[in-house]
């Protein structure tokens, strides 16, 4: 079994040899750049029992731009899975943008490189446009980041020989190369078309339901609120959280309103921060106040203990269930030991809220235990976490003076 590693200067001369045999000579990078990027750690080998069976090379020509440039593998070692390896390695390597944006990783692949296409299609490589280069069509590659949808209905195949066509079928810019198959025994593309996006749209919408959602839980917490001031038994702890909340909630709608107008003007990529703002607030400071605030006010209102512990009861497993589940803000953030915890005391502040009020015992310390958790959540989630999953992967705009 081969092991795979960056290389090392002392592999220089094996590496040279190793390309002139397995690589055409146009693809063989001249002495000075092999060296260069094997100091950048640009060239990744496998080896076994200290010698070379195969190598990927590869260049930087930008901070965030990986091409590939040759890929070499013994002919005794081929098809075994050497150069996948070697290639998905790479890939994984290379280091996200400073804004946590996904780096462009592309190769330049002659159209009757059959055996190299199939490899790059293998690795999450498709196939985006023709290029010209001495008389040459070149197929240009490019790894696939993010997650896009093909129309089902668009595909076509084209033999790997019908070069005027494959340079036809991928003009558009929503057309790509994205497998290749035998086709009357000859290798042939197959050309598919993407659902073009719009981030605008998209984002739009996402700050739209964030705003219709918040204004929902506002007017809930208002008339909640409101009962909380007719009743001259309900506790002021429980009404002073439901004035947090209700301030909470309103910081959220201006925070997505916020959200919107960065939408509007696309200037420094905050979108998804904001978001993250408007989401926490809205969650912690509005939605868990109001619903565990739910057994008290009950408990006021009817003034049946054994009913108000049944739906504490319930509320806390419910509140348990989602906070496990892949719906809730936490399940979008990374999870640690503390956080476990405080899952834990907010699921269960329901129950023991209920049966402190049906029992006429002070609630105060509950509260205050409360408001602590949730406003500990939200610092954690703010400031000691990074963007949500996969709000990092959207596309970023870049801007040039």
């Amino acid at each position: 079994m081969s092991v795979t590693r960056a290389a090392s200067p002392t592999d220089l001369g094996e590496l040279r040899t190793l390309l002139v045999d397995a690589c055409a000579q146009a693809t063989v990078p001249p002495p000075a750049l092999l060296a260069e990027a094997v100091t950048r750690d640009l060239v990744h080998v496998a080896e076994h029992d200290g010698e070379l069976l195969g190598c990927v090379v590869a260049e930087m020509p930008s901070p965030a731009h990986l091409r590939l440039t040759a890929v070499a593998v013994r002919a005794g070692s081929r098809r075994e899975g050497v150069a996948a390896r070697l290639v998905t390695e790479l890939v994984r390597s290379f280091p996200r943008g400073g804004a946590g944006e996904p780096p462009l990783i592309s190769a330049l692949v002659r159209t009757d490189a059959v055996a190299v296409t199939r490899l790059l299609l293998a690795c999450g490589f498709i196939g985006t446009r023709i290029m010209r280069s001495d008389g040459d069509l070149l197929v240009y590659f490019q790894y696939k980041s993010r997650v896009e949808y093909l129309d089902p209905d668009a595909r076509h195949l084209v033999p790997v020989k019908a070069r005027e066509q494959l340079v036809e079928s991928l003009a558009p810019s929503d057309h790509a190369v994205t497998a290749l198959v035998t086709l009357g025994g000859e290798p042939a593309f197959e050309i598919a078309r993407f659902e073009q996006d719009d981030p605008a749209t998209l984002q739009s919408g996402e700050a739209a339901a964030g705003i219709a959602f918040s204004g929902s839980i506002l007017a809930a917490i208002t008339f909640l609120l409101g009962f909380a001031f007719s009743s001259g038994r309900f506790p002021d702890d429980v009404r002073l959280l439901l004035i947090g909340a209700t301030f909470s909630t309103v910081l959220s709608l201006i925070v997505y309103a916020s959200a919107s107008g960065e939408l509007a003007r696309i200037r420094s990529n905050s979108f998804g921060k904001i978001m993250k703002w408007g989401n926490v607030l809205s969650e912690y400071g509005g939605v868990f106040p109001f619903l565990i605030s739910l057994p008290v006010t009950y408990a006021q209102a009817s003034g049946n203990a054994w009913t108000t512990m049944v739906l504490a009861v319930l509320l806390s497993a419910a509140i348990a269930w989602y906070e496990r589940s892949e719906f809730s803000i936490a399940h979008r953030f990374q999870r640690s030991r503390t956080e476990v915890a405080l899952t834990i005391l907010t699921a269960v502040s329901p129950t023991v809220g209920a049966a402190l009020i049906s029992a006429e015992v002070t609630s105060w310390p509950w509260t205050l235990a409360l408001t602590g958790t949730l406003a500990a959540r939200t610092w954690l989630y703010l400031f000691r976490r990074g963007a949500e999953a996969g709000v990092a992967e959207r596309r970023q705009w870049q801007f040039r003076g």
